[in-house]
């Protein structure tokens, strides 16, 4: 249940008739401006305006403090202030705390998304004696040490101390109406060790993501009224005690991420009240069931709601009298064995459904077409068999169906492409015959299509590229022929034909392609020369031709381009042959290049004498483009406050230059860019947008300049800034500082590969999270659109910067594609959830950013030929004697104390890209536990 019971009667109180004649009472009382705050606050209030500094208060003496942004005031006559937010205003003087003890009449303080190292003892002795307090958050702030004692804070309810920086024990002994405490993300090691007797008042518990160990479950279980606890990503070890079964009021009960073993204990069947389990990646649990039958070991209440006992070692066999209220059901990557129930299929209200990952065998219920209100389906990785039951047909509200990594045989049935709300279908890796029916063109909102490793033979449908929301294709190890169709424009992630009976001529088509990162056409019969229009793909990074039968010369491809032509006896790469000619051949034509290259030298050199002579009889010759190339700068802007930097931009001579193709720097799907020199010798690097392409257009000049104007502002180390824009008939121009030694990528998997040790690595780490931060704690949010190894450029190898920044602003602000988030990441950074949200996310940042990390911790790219990074991180950290060897072992061998901090940082980027996005930290929070991991 995601609401706590708290929350709930909170609610229901809003409704009873005593609240129904107050809000009767309070519409028909005089308006706040009838009267003002007490006299005896308004200088408090005024001296915390002064400390404090928030935007929207002034202290002037007309101005009523009632009516300041995050101040709530009592409605007598003589007002008072009783609700004082002053969150996220990045505050870090500690001593300004005690102004707000000052405020007698305060009843709730919220000091959250601050900077605050410490509390101090005269916060604690005043605000103590304030006879109202009930709430208190302190929460995402960067307190370090023990948490401060409260005992005298003798009406406190609420305590919020979640995302800082708090270690070793801590107790809610004294605070006899505590009733909810959050000390989420923090380090805490024990918890409660001096209490004998539980607080009576305590109904919600939250610890989550700390280090508490040992049996420090069976401590907090005596708090007996608990209704929500929240023990999740701890060291928990050892069973789950008996006396679970003492909180009867219990209703939400979270265990994930940790080390527990045993079986899961039968005293959870009488928490008659439980509504939501989850204890996910617990891998030592051997077994559990969710329902009542006893020959199946232990059972859970009947009157469960959501139940996610993912990532054990659950055994045994799925019940058929199952909870039925639940509407998530996630039992995925464990030992189940037997056959789906068909009773399952009467679990009406059931939206999520996960078995993949276990041992099932037999049939797919049909029954399963009976859950109407069911969003996902996750049935791969087991031994099912049979065909796909055409009642799936009726799941008209899913969304996921991935039945991979099974033994299905037979047709993919009619019925499943009328799922017009799918957005992920994955049934690779099955035995699925016949062709692939003309009728998938119906699933219009399809994002990723993969039927890989099966049986299927014939062409593949003509009208395919009318799925112009498809970003991945994957159809390859199967039989199709035939000539390959007109692929969807708005392809990006990959597009798979590998391993088929591709005859003939590489479609020149295929180039249209300028948002895909990935092809794969190996293992195929294709014959002729590669077309010269592959090179056009101007997001390509991967290009797989290999055993083929192509002939000729490989066109030249740019240096980002990683391309495989082995296995293509006549295919010649550049200058020289490929790998498998022979010696005597090699000889040949490594002589023939040499004697090419001398001429090529000599001719050079007498080009470059007469250009030179020419230069020196007439300097005002200069090597302009031929005239009406230029195009007329229709809007330009310096932005930002002063600064030399920008004083040297001639916008101009700037268009002289980026009309020159040998000022070229680098292409992808978003841009080209350029160096520009100007006549005093300052360099910029000028980004060029295409303003009447696909991705990105200008409808609204104004609202391009006011997005432009905001990122100008924006003043940060980790992040490249615009300079200046420039704006044409058909294109954009941004100006930036060009001081950079190159990509981060370079550093990790290009030509500087192997340059960077740990501390620069580290280094780097921090700076980004630095940058993400400042963006994500903007005013108005800076989310990114595409945040990679690619997008990371260094100014020195302990200097990162965030690049791309201003895409999500830009393309937002254009009518471009639909949505932002069709064209977000790179391959290998795609967080799971931009496939069916549509949306760009800051949680979505926070997963690129973790696939960086991993990227820095063990040297591997994010994706290579059948493999993933983070798939592959995921799996071995599931034991923890493999992670160590997750680890660049180049690196981590430096000291005992480097992997060390490896191994830290590595949880922290696998809590970065957990599956669920809510999990995910923030990246202010994000920082802090990488300052915390030196």
């Amino acid at each position: 249940m995601e609401i706590s019971s708290l929350t709930q009667r909170r609610e229901m109180d809003c409704f009873s008739p005593a609240f129904l004649l107050f809000v009767a009472l309070f519409f028909l009382a005089p308006g706040p401006s009838s009267s003002a705050l007490d006299s005896t606050q308004r200088p408090v209030m005024a001296n915390l305006s002064l400390a404090f500094r928030p935007s929207s208060w002034s202290a002037s003496s007309t101005s009523d403090p009632c009516d300041w942004k995050g101040v709530t005031c009592s409605v007598e006559s003589q007002r008072k202030v009783t609700h004082l937010s002053l969150s996220g205003l990045g505050q870090s003087d500690s001593k300004s705390l005690r102004l707000i003890c000052e405020l007698h009449s305060l009843e709730s303080l919220n000091l959250a998304g601050n900077s605050f190292t410490n509390i101090t003892d005269d916060f604690i002795r005043d605000c103590g004696k304030l006879p109202g307090l009930k709430v208190l958050n302190f929460s995402r702030n960067i307190i370090s040490g023990s948490l401060p004692n409260f005992r005298e804070f003798r009406a406190l309810e609420i305590l919020d101390f979640s995302y800082n920086l708090l270690k070793g024990s801590v107790s809610s002994k004294g605070l006899g109406k505590l009733r909810s405490l959050n000390l989420s993300f923090n380090g805490l090691s024990d918890f409660g060790s001096n209490e004998s007797v539980g607080s009576l008042s305590l109904k919600e518990l939250s610890l989550s993501n700390n280090k508490l160990g040992g049996n420090i479950l069976s401590r907090i279980l005596i708090h007996k009224n608990l209704s929500f606890l929240d023990l999740s990503s701890n060291n928990l070890t050892g069973p789950v005690p008996r006396s679970i079964a003492d909180l009867s009021k219990l209703e939400a009960l979270l265990l994930s991420y940790n080390s527990l073993t045993g079986e899961v204990p039968q005293a959870l069947s009488t928490l008659k009240n439980l509504r939501r389990f989850v204890a996910a990646f617990n891998q030592r649990w051997t077994s559990a069931s969710i329902g009542s039958t006893p020959s199946r070991g232990p059972t859970l209440s009947q009157n469960l709601e959501s139940v996610d006992l993912s990532s054990n070692s659950l055994q045994g066999s799925i019940p058929g009298n199952i909870s039925g209220r639940l509407f998530r059901l996630w039992l995925g990557e464990n030992r189940l064995a037997g056959e789906i129930p068909p009773a399952v299929g009467n679990l009406s209200r059931l939206a999520y459904l996960d078995l993949g990952d276990n041992k099932l065998e037999g049939n797919i219920p049909s029954q399963l077409g009976n859950l109407h209100n069911l969003t996902q389906l996750k049935l791969s990785g087991n031994k099912l068999e049979g065909s796909i039951p055409r009642e799936l047909g009726n799941l008209r509200n899913l969304v996921v169906l991935e039945l991979q990594r099974n033994q299905i045989q037979g047709e993919i049935p009619d019925e499943i492409f009328h799922l017009k709300n799918l957005l992920i279908l994955n049934l690779s890796w099955n035995s699925l015959s016949g062709a692939i029916p003309s009728s998938i063109i119906a699933l219009s909102n399809l994002s990723i299509l993969n039927l890989e490793g099966n049986q299927l033979n014939g062409s593949i449908p003509g009208d395919i590229g009318t799925v112009q929301t498809l970003k991945e294709l994957r159809l390859g190890s199967n039989r199709l022929s035939g000539d390959i169709p007109k692929m969807p424009i708005g392809l990006s992630i990959s597009l798979n034909l590998s391993r088929n009976i591709f005859r003939g001529l590489i479609p020149e088509a295929l180039g249209d392609l300028s948002q895909l990162e990935v092809l794969d056409l190996s293992h195929n019969e294709f014959s002729g020369e590669v077309p010269s229009s592959l090179v056009q793909m101007r997001s390509l990074t991967l290009l797989v031709l290999s055993y083929n039968q192509l002939s000729g010369r490989l066109p030249q491809f740019s240096r980002f381009v990683s391309v495989d032509i082995s296995g293509n006896q006549g295919l010649l790469n550049g200058t020289i042959s490929i790998k498998g000619k022979s010696k005597a051949l090699n000889i040949i034509i490594i002589i023939f290049s040499a004697v090419v290259a001398f001429l090529v030298c000599c001719f050079v050199s007498a080009t470059a004498l007469f250009v030179g002579l020419r230069r020196f009889r007439r300097v005002e010759n200069r090597d302009l483009p031929p005239a009406g190339v230029l195009t007329e700068v229709i809007d330009s802007c310096l932005l930002g406050e002063g600064g030399e930097r920008r004083s040297h931009i001639d916008f101009a001579k700037a268009m002289e230059e980026v009309a020159n193709p040998r000022n070229l720097l680098r292409k992808n799907r978003f841009s080209t860019e350029f160096k520009v020199s100007m006549p005093g010798g300052a360099c910029y690097c000028v980004k060029k947008l295409d303003r009447n392409g696909k991705i990105f257009q200008i409808d609204d000049l104004g609202r391009f300049s006011q997005e432009m104007a905001a990122l100008g502002k924006l003043r940060n180390s980790c992040v490249t800034v615009p300079l200046a824009y420039a704006v044409t008939v058909d294109s954009a121009f941004l100006f930036y500082e060009e001081s950079h030694k190159g990509a981060l990528f370079d550093f990790l998997h290009g030509v500087a590969r192997g340059s960077l040790g740990w501390p620069s690595r580290y280094i780097i780490a921090l700076g980004v999270a630095r940058g993400m931060t400042f963006l994500h704690g903007c005013s108005q949010s800076v989310l990114l659109l595409d945040l990679s190894t690619k997008t990371i450029l260094l100014k020195t190898s302990g200097e990162p910067q965030i690049a791309e920044i201003e895409l999500h602003q830009v393309i937002g602000a254009s009518k471009s594609m639909g949505s932002v988030s069709t064209l977000a990441g790179s391959v290998g950074y795609v967080p799971p959830e931009y496939a069916y949200t549509m949306r760009v996310t800051a949680a979505g940042n926070v997963y690129s950013f973790g696939v960086v990390l991993l990227e820095l911790l063990t040297g591997r790219p994010p994706v290579a030929k059948r493999f993933e990074l983070v798939k592959w991180a995921m799996g071995r950290s599931s034991w923890p004697s493999e992670w160590e060897r997750i680890l660049d072992q180049s690196v981590s061998g430096e000291s005992s104390a480097v992997r060390s901090q490896m191994l830290s940082v590595l949880k922290i980027a696998l809590s970065c890209v957990n599956y669920a996005a809510k999990e995910r930290p923030s990246a202010r929070h994000l920082l802090r536990m990488l300052f915390n991991a030196r």
